[in-house]
């Protein structure tokens, strides 16, 4: 035990003493340190040097004015489009492609045969009107006990698609099939008229024969006229009606029998 006892006092020997705990390692011994000062002596005028970590910075005086805070959003060049974007949108209507002004001079025009059409209105592809002569059509047809809707739609379509046909053939230009439609259905207006009369009296007689005859030359002039000032077709108008007649005589020959 004595060996060991020695070997613990040759391995914990060192030439550290207690009097070196008042020299400053690590060569700071020489600076002055301003936390160690005793009492009274150190001075509190000078300012903090640092900050500590986490520490919340001092935030700067609010120089606005009460109840009126200061704008912090502008909006976007893509949201003030946006926002305004509404304002400057089309009706529902006219995007529909429904425009009653256009309706009623169309109107105007096939009840008035001698009246100049403007070829720029009637050149478009208006269906609001057609469908609705259509409708009345049937229904007219109806109230005489004759149910017939499905040959009214029918027919129309067909003469629409033979009309399409022979306007490409005849005009330098050309039309959309939407454009004959709209006017062949446009023109089908005094064709309404003789199925009322047919609801008042009977059209099986010379009376009704005439109505018939004028009702169709009607219909027939109309819609050659629109056609001939929409596709600049001079001098063909008597050619556009003949095919024109044919179709009506057709719608005639349903309201009278």
């Amino acid at each position: 035990m004595s060996g060991f006892d020695n070997f613990n006092t040759d391995f914990y020997q060192s030439s550290y003493s207690v009097d070196d705990q008042a020299q400053s390692g690590y060569g700071y011994g020489n600076t002055e340190d301003p936390y160690n000062k005793p009492y009274g002596q150190y001075d509190y005028s000078q300012p903090m040097g640092y900050s500590a970590p986490g520490m919340m910075q001092p935030q700067q005086p609010y120089t606005g004015q009460i109840f009126q805070p200061t704008q912090t959003f502008t909006p976007s060049p893509s949201q003030s489009m946006y926002s305004s974007s509404f304002d400057d949108e089309p009706p529902l209507l006219e995007e529909l492609g429904i425009n009653f002004d256009h309706i009623w001079q169309k109107t105007l025009t096939v009840l008035h045969p001698m009246k100049a059409a403007d070829g720029s209105i009637m050149n478009e592809t208006d269906l609001a009107g057609p469908m609705v002569f259509c409708l009345a059509f049937g229904a007219t047809l109806l109230l005489t006990g004759k149910i017939q809707f499905g040959y009214v739609y029918g027919i129309s379509a067909i003469g629409c698609l033979g009309m399409y046909c022979l306007l490409n053939l005849m005009s330098m230009t050309g039309v959309s099939f939407g454009c004959v439609a709209s006017v062949l259905g446009y023109c089908l207006l005094p064709m309404i008229l003789l199925s009322s009369f047919g609801v008042l009296f009977s059209l099986q007689g010379m009376m009704g024969i005439i109505i018939s005859a004028a009702i169709i030359g009607w219909c027939s002039f109309s819609a050659s006229k629109i056609f001939i000032s929409a596709l600049a077709m001079d001098g063909q108008q008597l050619l556009v009606a003949y095919p024109c007649a044919l179709l009506y005589g057709v719608f005639a020959l349903i309201s009278v029998f």
